[in-house]
C-alpha cells in the first residue's frame, strides 16, 4: 500500500499516549499509530522511547512492566523489541513477532553498579527478526 496524506501522519495517537483501554494511570506507548486505517512508513530502527533522569545510587534493578502487542500487520521477517534503555544503552531487551501479544513482567535491567543520576527509558523499536 502506498502511504498518502490521508493513510500516514503524525500526530495524538503516537507515542505515549492516553487510550480508551489506559486505565489507571496506564498508558498507551505506540510506535506507528494507534488509530485504525493509519498507517506509519517504519524501518529498522525506527523508535519511540520515553525517558526521565533517575537517582540509581540505591537501586539495584529497574523493571518495566507492559503489554507488548504487535500488529498483524508487521511485515514478516521483522519484531518489535521493548527495551530498558539507560544513558542511551540498552540494558535489557525482550521481542514479539507480528500478530502477538504479550504481558511483560519480566523485563529487568541490572544497576547496581550504577550512582547518582542517569537517564532510563523504555524503548520500542521495529528490528529484524
Amino acid at each position: 500500500m502506498a502511504l498518502t496524506a490521508f493513510t500516514s501522519r503524525l500526530g495524538r495517537s503516537q507515542g505515549r499516549i492516553a487510550t480508551p483501554k489506559a486505565t489507571s494511570g496506564d498508558y498507551a506507548f505506540v510506535l506507528g499509530d494507534d488509530e485504525p486505517g493509519r498507517f506509519f512508513d517504519l524501518a529498522p530502527g525506527d523508535h519511540a522511547e520515553v525517558t526521565q533522569q533517575i537517582d540509581l545510587t540505591d537501586a539495584m534493578l529497574v523493571r518495566a512492566i507492559l503489554r507488548l502487542r504487535v500488529p498483524a500487520s508487521t511485515p514478516s521477517g521483522f519484531a518489535w523489541e521493548a527495551s530498558i534503555v539507560v544513558d542511551g544503552t540498552k540494558c535489557a531487551r525482550m521481542r514479539a513477532r507480528p500478530g502477538r501479544e504479550r504481558l511483560v513482567t519480566d523485563l529487568a535491567a541490572n544497576v547496581s553498579k550504577l550512582s547518582g543520576l542517569h537517564t532510563v527509558g523504555v524503548r520500542l523499536e521495529l528490528v529484524v527478526a
